[in-house]
């Protein structure tokens, strides 16, 4: 599967280079979606509860995750 990310978890890096914001608001924002989601802190946001949360379609930000 080209050009799918080969993880399912999204970082504040990902959010920086979706949303063209900073790191820090990325970090602000993958935390608003844990509280949102009643994670806890050492649980991940998945692409698509970040998908979910935002709007965006999951085929729009997969060019804009590393691996």
């Amino acid at each position: 599967m080209k050009g799918l990310p080969t993880r399912v978890c999204i970082f504040p890096k990902d959010v920086q280079r979706i949303t063209g914001k900073s790191e820090r608001y990325g970090r602000m924002l993958l935390q608003k979606i844990k509280e949102k989601a009643n994670k806890k802190e050492h649980q991940f946001i998945t692409i698509k509860e970040f998908c979910a949360f935002t709007g965006l379609e999951e085929q729009v930000i997969y060019p804009f995750l590393s691996n």
